[in-house]
């Protein structure tokens, strides 16, 4: 590979959606790495005085954001419907992917979850949910949930957490490629780029 780069998401972030459907691919053309990195915004929007998505405190602004995700994945040939609430409850998500990047099936239950989201509008933060996931996925859900729920877990949740707000992040979706932050679905490809020229660091 020619370079690495960090994809910082959070599972409520609507233009992480788009994002995580297709870096895998795009990120395998430009020979680039990926490590998927899961966090939870809320606590860095609290960190800023924030209760909920900016996209809902500025009503235009998000009137804005809805018609052009809406855009977006028209034209990636995405399915699309907006989450009722908004933003979803990722806590529990976020907990499970973590145990799925340390069983090698991370990628594929995010693309299921964030399809579960904004293609099909289910609630995300229902366990229920989570469980016809991992059942479509083959995967044992009842250990699965166990391991989500474990101590470790739950501190490599807010480790990266963390991690993020030390970086700058503010929102998500986030490449972020030797220090360097490229904000945005929009700056994946620049991200990528910027990933071939620069040498990884550990």
């Amino acid at each position: 590979m020619a370079g690495m780069i960090d994809f910082f998401f959070e599972f409520a972030s609507t233009y992480s959606y788009p994002a995580a459907m297709r870096i895998s691919d795009v990120a395998r053309e430009a020979g680039v790495a990926v490590r998927w990195r899961p966090f939870l915004l809320g606590p860095i929007f609290k960190t800023q005085g924030l209760e909920t998505s900016p996209f809902n405190i500025y009503t235009t602004k998000g009137r804005y954001m809805w018609r052009d995700l809406e855009r977006t994945c028209g034209e990636l040939g995405l399915a699309f419907r907006r989450p009722e609430p908004f933003p979803q409850n990722g806590l529990l998500a976020a907990r499970v992917a973590h145990v799925g990047f340390e069983q090698d099936w991370g990628e594929t239950f995010c693309r299921a979850l964030y399809a579960a989201e904004f293609a099909d509008g289910q609630q995300i933060g229902e366990e229920g949910v989570i469980r016809e996931l991992l059942t479509k996925l083959s995967l044992a859900t009842d250990p699965i949930l166990a391991r989500a729920r474990s101590p470790d877990i739950k501190d490599r949740l807010r480790a990266t957490t963390e991690e993020a707000e030390r970086l700058g992040i503010f929102g998500a979706p986030n490449f972020v490629v030797s220090g360097e932050l490229f904000w945005g679905n929009d700056r994946l490809e620049q991200a990528l780029r910027y990933a071939q020229r620069v040498r990884p660091t550990t």
